[in-house]
């Protein structure tokens, strides 16, 4: 399948998710495969917070974690409603070194879900500096454009539920 039919499939399926849980793994992995990437990830913003919903990723990164949305990229993306393209995380002040040092990530793309009123983002990795093409970019960005409205819909919906601990929990 060529990355437009992906694209087209991956937009058609978010149409078609039956809750959150379900929509984030067509996200996670739809987004790496846009990308050419090596790693993929679902953030939700909540109270505050960048939620690591879901990833899809060729080493554990940050599934399950919260961090305060003003001190990680994804954050900076939500809060300013555009990308953020990073060709080598160590020469971005933006991307916080300490919780990026474990990983293999060397590269990053940051997209936000639903621009004008962004409910999370979509997160690209490499494992070597890379610099996103406007190919890669536009593709993840349509992604993300869908998989806002599928997942403001899911949101809605009655049988949306929380999971996580206390408050912070987030719906799926």
């Amino acid at each position: 399948m060529d990355v437009s039919e992906l694209l087209d499939t991956s937009v058609a399926d978010l149409g078609l998710a039956q809750d959150v849980e379900q929509a984030q793994q067509i996200i996670r992995s739809a987004g790496r495969r846009l990308a050419d990437a090596h790693g993929s990830t679902v953030v939700l913003l909540e109270e505050g917070c960048c939620f690591y919903a879901d990833e899809d990723a060729v080493s554990p990164l940050w599934k399950g974690q919260r961090f305060p949305v003003r001190q990680c990229i994804s954050g900076w993306s939500i809060l300013n409603r555009q990308p953020a393209i990073v060709p080598d995380i160590q020469t971005d002040d933006r991307v916080p070194q300490e919780a990026y040092r474990p990983t293999f990530v060397k590269s990053l793309v940051i997209v936000p879900m639903r621009v004008e009123d962004p409910l999370g983002a979509i997160g690209a990795y490499w494992i070597q500096p890379h610099r996103v093409t406007d190919e890669e970019l536009a593709r993840l960005q349509s992604l993300a454009e869908a998989a806002g409205a599928a997942l403001t819909r899911l949101m809605a919906s009655p049988s949306a539920r929380l999971v996580g601990s206390g408050a912070a929990g987030a719906l799926v």
